[in-house]
């Protein structure tokens, strides 16, 4: 019989038919759902733990697939589904011989012989009909998905799809679901049975017939013995573990700040700096304290915590509310909110004049009533200190001396360097805040907030200067820090030793146990209390407040946000404070009292300051006086030279000295000018005694009209160095009386400007003008 053999259109239209399934496999579109599935959103700790998650838009429990699946699982599913996955090219010829035959002899579909890839070229299809066409679809789907992707895609997209029950999809989502870890710590048990279940999902939910799923895992743990994987006591362990219950709740430890992230990075997995232990357990502190602040109308809290070795975020509690979700706004993560910053900027102001050569830290400031263009700010206690060193007007958080530094150095000046340092919030020009920006004029948030404060720690540490990060890989891009080491390393010794008001004894106790720089602050209103400090490791920030901006009778930044920043720092542990970066500061020679450079008529003391700043005064505050045997001031018209005592005498002005030697009993006044010395001294052009305390020169006033018609009257008040001087007053040339011992005088003026003369009873002379409003 003669063979017969193929003719030339035969093999032309069998390679011709290959050539086109080549081109369909390589230039067809593949399924969109490969590139469009919607995904489930994760926050993940350092550790790779699950902090929070946000449910797909399909409203399926779908996280991102593994880039690479577990070995374990790996193993399981490859032995339960395909075991020649890596030699054939998507679809198994031998696998489907063994499943036709299989469905002959039983006479219906017992098996299917799909492929791993087949599988998921119907996943990608939503699962249709299993037809006779659609299963050559698949086929032809599998090989063209075997052409495009490697074995190892194929396999995490698979995982990464595969059904587990009810709305948990995907191998990820399952490993968080029913045992609460990552894919990567399941046991052999835990990954057996995930390798089974998508086979039959519905076995999984209690009430079904959870034992044939439970031999279904077993089944394939004896065969993954069989083949070497894991010996007989990994077995046995293996076969004792139960199944799991019903699916666990994912973990919320971190919901604002998903919220925060999900907006920009939805259906993302995001790797962040965070410590899952440490934020669980500032969260239980976080929700003790709002317990109790919310009995006292303060319903919303958020708490950060920064790492100084590399700068990045380990806590992040971004809002724990009690009272009504909706009214305070328990969705809103406030610590990336804007809030009005109170006293917490005067720390940066403090570092920055340190630099500037401006102050330094026994430097005197004026602490006095203060009108500048109708602003007139107060100290927390009402009370004036006449003039306070710059360390103490910081940790007592003194409003009035924080103003006037602030209007030396310059506003506009102070807001680039915020906005230098990584406050993000400051959108108006300078100009606009003004001088309430150094006491809460400006909002910040505590992000930004407590940021700068760590890169300050950082800085003083002589760590390397960068920004604060939030997710693993990801640095903001930052300007270099515009305090320096040393200037940042006096401003955090002065916030050591912080004095409040309404410390209890047991915080001071507390204080004393570790070194912690720390600084409160309250805005204008009771809005918002701020706590924010820093022990060796760590900088911790607290906010307090309400969401929705209802002011709280006994908000403080003291009693409300520091008693849970002293909380948490317990909870981190103390740690050791950094030694003084000697390279960054130098030795100067000040005086005792005043903290200016010695003159020469003084006591001196060594203090430092920054190496790199140029302080240049020399003290203002030591004169040298001649005095009779009296004790009366002298001079060399009224004295021969030869019958003088000379003495150094610490005298400040006469405002600032009638306040301060209320509060320093040693302060002594200067001497009187004897009576025949009083000329000259006048012709001498020697400093007037007295000064005006209010209203300051070139003020404007308002002085309303009462409720008669008449026009009120403003009440000028001013001080002298001499308790028993006698002021004479005069308006606008007009004599209007006489004061001792104390010296105020309502004055009725109307609308324009005028001009006060005060003459003393030794002749000296004080004029200041001034503007009264009209109508």
């Amino acid at each position: 019989m003669k063979r017969c053999k193929p003719s030339r259109r035969v093999l032309l239209a069998s390679g011709l038919g290959l050539l086109l399934i080549m081109a369909a496999l390589q230039w067809l579109p593949l399924p969109a759902r490969l590139a469009h599935t919607p995904y489930a959103t994760m926050v993940l700790d350092r550790q790779g733990r699950l902090l929070s998650a946000r449910i797909a838009s399909d409203q399926q429990w779908r996280f991102a697939p593994l880039r690479q699946l577990p070995d374990k699982y790996r193993k399981a599913l490859l032995s339960f589904e395909d075991r020649r996955f890596y030699w054939h090219p998507g679809v198994d010829p031998l696998a489907i011989a063994r499943a036709a035959w299989s469905n002959l002899r039983a006479g219906r579909v017992v098996s299917g012989g799909s492929t791993l890839t087949m599988q998921l070229a119907r996943l990608l299809r939503d699962d249709p009909p299993r037809t006779l066409s659609e299963k050559t679809y698949e086929a032809l789907l599998a090989l063209q998905l075997e052409w495009h992707f490697s074995k190892q895609t194929l396999l995490a997209e698979y995982a990464g799809r595969a059904p587990f029950g009810g709305n948990i999809v995907g191998l990820r989502a399952a490993a968080w679901r029913y045992f609460g870890r990552e894919p990567a710590a399941l046991s052999w048990a835990e990954a057996a049975l995930l390798a089974v279940l998508p086979n039959a999902p519905a076995l999984i939910h209690p009430g079904r017939n959870r034992g044939w799923l439970k031999q279904k895992r077993d089944r394939l743990l004896h065969q993954l013995h069989e083949q070497g994987e894991l010996d007989e006591r990994d077995l046995q362990l293996a076969l004792l573990e139960p199944l799991p219950a019903a699916p666990r709740p994912l973990p919320q430890l971190a919901p604002r700040l998903l919220n925060r992230l999900a907006s920009d990075h939805a259906g993302d997995v995001l790797h962040t700096t965070l410590d899952a232990d440490l934020q669980q357990r500032v969260r239980q502190l976080a929700d003790r304290h709002g317990r109790r602040l919310g009995r006292e109308g303060v319903h919303n809290l958020a708490v950060l915590v920064i790492g100084h070795r590399d700068l990045a975020t380990r806590v992040w509690v971004g809002n724990d509310t009690h009272g009504d979700p909706v009214e305070y706004g328990a969705a809103v993560d406030i610590a990336s909110a804007p809030r009005s910053t109170g006293s917490v900027l005067k720390p940066l102001l403090y570092g920055l004049m340190l630099d500037d050569g401006l102050i330094l830290p026994d430097t005197l400031v004026p602490d006095l009533p203060t009108n500048y263009g109708g602003y007139s700010p107060e100290n927390y206690d009402h009370q004036y200190r006449g003039a306070v060193p710059a360390h103490q007007a910081l940790s007592e958080s003194l409003n009035i001396p924080a103003v006037r530094m602030l209007r030396r150095y310059g506003v506009g000046r102070f807001h680039h360097q915020l906005r230098t340092m990584g406050m993000t919030t400051l959108f108006r020009p300078a100009d606009d805040y003004g001088l309430t920006l150094i006491l809460g004029g400006a909002e910040g948030t505590l992000a930004d907030l407590t940021g700068i404060y760590a890169r300050l720690f950082a800085r003083a540490a002589g760590q390397p200067d960068r920004g604060v990060s939030l997710l693993q890989g990801q640095r903001p891009g930052t300007k270099a820090f515009p305090v320096s080491a040393g200037a940042a390393w006096l401003t955090l010794d002065a916030l050591r030793d912080v004095a409040r008001p309404g410390i209890s004894r047991q915080w001071r106790l507390f204080s004393s146990s570790q070194p912690i720089a720390w600084k409160t602050g309250t805005s204008y209103g009771l809005r918002d209390a701020w706590a924010i400090g820093s022990n060796g490791r760590y900088t911790v920030g607290v906010w307090a407040g309400n969401g929705n901006g209802e002011p709280a009778p006994h908000l403080s930044g003291a009693t409300t946000a520091a008693p849970l920043m002293l909380d948490v720092f317990s909870l981190l542990g103390s740690s050791g404070w950094p030694e003084a970066p000697l390279g960054d500061l130098k030795t100067v020679q000040v005086c005792a009292d005043d903290g200016y450079l010695a003159g020469g008529r003084c006591t001196t003391v060594d203090r430092l300051a920054p190496r790199h700043s140029h302080f240049e005064t020399v003290t203002p505050n030591h004169v040298r006086v001649h005095l009779d045997g009296n004790g009366q001031r002298v001079h060399s018209r009224c004295q021969p030279v030869s019958q003088m005592q000379h003495r150094d005498w610490f005298v400040l002005p006469p405002a600032q000295a009638w306040f301060y030697q209320r509060r320093h009993p040693d302060y002594r006044p200067l001497p009187a000018w004897r009576a025949d010395c009083v000329a000259g001294a006048r012709a001498m052009n020697e400093r007037a005694p007295m000064d005006l305390i209010y209203p300051h020169a070139g003020s404007a006033l308002y002085i309303p009209v009462q409720l008669d018609g008449r026009r009120g009257r403003a009440v000028f008040r001013a001080v002298h160095q001499r308790s028993d001087a006698t002021l004479f007053w005069h308006l606008d040339d007009t004599y209007l009386g006489k004061t001792r011992h104390f010296h105020e005088w309502a004055i009725e003026a109307a609308p324009g400007w005028h001009t006060l003369t005060l003459v003393d009873d030794q002749g000296f002379r004080l004029v200041r003008r001034f503007k009264v409003l009209g109508d």
